[in-house]
């Protein structure tokens, strides 16, 4: 008697569970590929942060090469261009934070006023396309116009003006400003394909109001269109800020060439540790360089979310 109802219980709750559940499988499913997506791709390699603290010796494999505590991080720290490839990285990822909204949500409101559907449709296509582009061809693009003998700007802007032609990948104080440039054009679709998707979300009755209020076009877009983007743009904002310490390595290694005369103004973290890698072939200096990008990320995330909470408790990522 006891086991049969004790049977009907067990059978009972499974029941429960199986149509509290299973209603939502589909969407289980959907998860699956994600979830093996982020373990394979960011959970697994987790268990290489023990090269930082190696020295990794070949022939015994990495499970039995030595323990070298915190030497490999010595490699950042006393190197004589750490001041250098700290700087480059802070200040360029600063102007890219600041910068990046403000394009961002001033493309994306523009492009929410084209009332023609085919205009806006093309619109955003020319806008996304750079940042489908690789940038080993966006390299070549800006060697186009770069080029000292046959470059655009050399020989169709500057000579007929009677100008002598620059040495754009030996002059490095025109690089801060074209290195800024080249990132926006290409980056500059992905932000406002976001800031757009939030923008068409917002409730039309709000405008209608507004107007109703007698709230011109420009009133509309400080009082309505700004404040309902205020939830994307701090979480766009909270993810680059955990990437502060990163730098995208295409745009300052294969955009510059390479050149060594640009170094001081295109050198990053990543780019250095890339070259010294090069040079050396030691992998724990590049762990160490991973995992230092890492922790200062982290804790960037962590503060800026602390004071978005501080602000704006709803707002904040956690």
């Amino acid at each position: 008697m006891e086991a049969g109802a004790k049977t009907k219980r067990e059978t009972a709750v499974f029941s429960d569970l199986r149509r509290k559940y299973g209603r939502y499988m589909p969407l289980y499913v959907m998860m699956l590929p994600g979830i093996l997506y982020l373990v394979i791709n960011n959970y697994l390699p987790m268990a290489g942060i023990t090269l930082a603290f190696k020295q990794v010796d070949y022939r015994v494999g990495i499970l039995k090469s030595p323990w070298v505590g915190f030497s490999n991080f010595e490699f950042l720290f006393r190197s004589t261009d750490a001041f250098v490839i700290t700087r480059n990285t802070l200040l360029y990822n600063g102007v890219f934070l600041l910068l990046g909204p403000v394009l961002g949500i001033t493309v994306a409101i523009v492009l929410s006023e084209i009332r023609s559907k085919m205009a806006k449709k093309a619109y955003q296509t020319i806008v996304l396309i750079p940042y489908l582009i690789s940038i080993v061809v966006v390299s070549y693009l800006v060697y186009a116009f770069l080029a000292t003998d046959a470059g655009f700007i050399n020989n169709s802007i500057l000579k007929p003006l009677g100008i002598e032609g620059v040495r754009w990948y030996s002059t490095k104080k025109y690089w801060p400003f074209i290195l800024v440039i080249v990132h926006f054009w290409q980056d500059i679709g992905y932000s406002t394909i976001i800031y757009y998707s939030t923008v068409v979300g917002l409730d039309p009755t709000l405008y209608e109001a507004a107007a109703i209020d007698g709230a011109g076009r420009w009133k509309q877009i400080l009082c309505v269109t700004l404040p309902g983007l205020k939830s994307t743009i701090i979480t766009l904002t909270l993810l680059r800020v955990g990437k502060i310490f990163y730098s995208d390595f295409g745009l300052f290694y294969q955009v510059p060439m390479n050149s060594g005369p640009l170094y001081d103004v295109t050198n990053t973290i990543d780019t250095y540790v890339y070259r010294g890698l090069m040079q050396l072939s030691n992998i724990g200096m590049s762990s160490a360089a991973g995992f230092y990008q890492s922790v200062v990320g982290f804790l960037f995330v962590l503060t800026a979310n602390l004071i978005v909470r501080k602000i704006s408790k709803e707002d904040a990522l956690f």
